[in-house]
């Protein structure tokens, strides 16, 4: 227990920092932003527009499917 006020003093400056970062999101909206860009992604994931594209640029599809099959 030598060195227990140093960890003290670190943890309380890492909550600090952490805990400033936190209220700066939360006062610039990040949050906000972020659930709106991250709804616009699963939305366009979803779309049969971004379905189609995966299947275009998947070359292991059919490789895939074969091997399914056989088992």
């Amino acid at each position: 227990m030598k060195f227990l006020d140093w960890y003290l003093k670190v943890g309380a400056v890492s909550a600090l920092i952490g805990a400033s970062m936190e209220l700066f999101m939360i006062k610039t909206g990040f949050y906000d932003k972020v659930t709106v860009l991250e709804s616009e992604k699963r939305a366009w994931e979803n779309s049969p527009e971004a379905q189609a594209i995966r299947e275009a640029l998947n070359p292991w599809r059919h490789h895939n499917a074969e091997g399914t099959k056989k088992s």
